[in-house]
């Protein structure tokens, strides 16, 4: 794990100790930081806190004023905080379920979600059961037991419907409609990689990772290794061509491939 980031999460699971006392049962790093991904200057820092019950108004915005980049800077672009109970986080749930959610970072729009029903439909609610399905499969504990122990997967169903949400919410962002390369198009490629070899694999990757084994099986090869290069600071693809993939991976995840 890279140096800076393992001292911001150490001492951040020592503020959110602070607040919740005995009842933070598990922290654990998630996202780039959980799929040993993570790139300095591009990546957030994902996390998720476990507690014991469901946490009352006061104690998440005491949590949220001790973790936000004004009182805890954050090394990376920003941090995603996510506290769930252990009953939540164990359920399997596709719903989101959390008790408090945080976006904190010097690059990153300050946000606090103080409920599930406060989430704006339009910023997906699938992101949650698809976040602790990864958990379940590569959370880093940072605290407290296994993240496999602790993080319960989803059922099939349920992971298919949600890749399937993910994958159109990605299609309804605006980009370039001409041929010009467009920023953001390779994360919408290799974001659409990851789904497809969970779908066809069951296994969770890295975005790259998971775009270098469709190419080594022959799919797409040019287009995700122009992807993979942009995200080393190379040119990206257009959005149209992001759009035909993303289209291409809906249709064989939603028809059950």
């Amino acid at each position: 794990m890279d140096p800076t980031v393992r001292r911001y999460l150490d001492d951040l699971v020592d503020a959110a100790r602070d607040v919740l006392g005995g009842d933070l049962t598990g922290a654990y790093a998630a996202g780039s930081v959980g799929l040993d991904a993570y790139q300095p200057g591009r990546s957030d820092v994902d996390v998720a806190l476990v507690v014991a019950g469901p946490l009352d108004a006061g104690r998440k915005r005491d949590l949220v004023a001790r973790l936000r980049h004004e009182a805890l800077p954050c090394p990376a672009r920003g941090l995603e905080l996510v506290a769930y109970t252990r009953a939540v986080a164990g359920s399997g749930t596709p719903e989101p379920g959390f008790e408090v959610e945080l976006n904190t970072g010097a690059r990153m729009p300050f946000r606090a979600t103080w409920d599930p029903a406060d989430r704006p439909a339009a910023d997906g609610r699938f992101w949650y059961g698809l976040d602790r399905d990864i958990l379940h499969e590569h959370g880093y504990a940072l605290l407290g037991p296994p993240a496999a122990d602790v993080f319960a997967g989803l059922a099939p169903d349920d992971l298919r419907r949600l890749l399937v949400e993910a994958l159109r919410w990605w299609l309804a962002l605006p980009t370039l409609a001409d041929d010009a390369p467009a920023p953001g198009a390779e994360d919408a490629v290799l974001g659409a990689c990851r789904s497809l070899v969970k779908a066809r694999h069951g296994v969770w990757l890295s975005k790259v990772a998971a775009g270098r084994r469709l190419a080594d099986a022959g799919y797409d090869r040019d287009l995700i290794g122009r992807c993979v290069a942009a995200r080393a600071g190379g040119v990206p693809p257009s959005g149209a061509q992001a759009r035909a993939f993303q289209w291409r991976v809906l249709a064989e995840i939603a028809a059950g491939g």
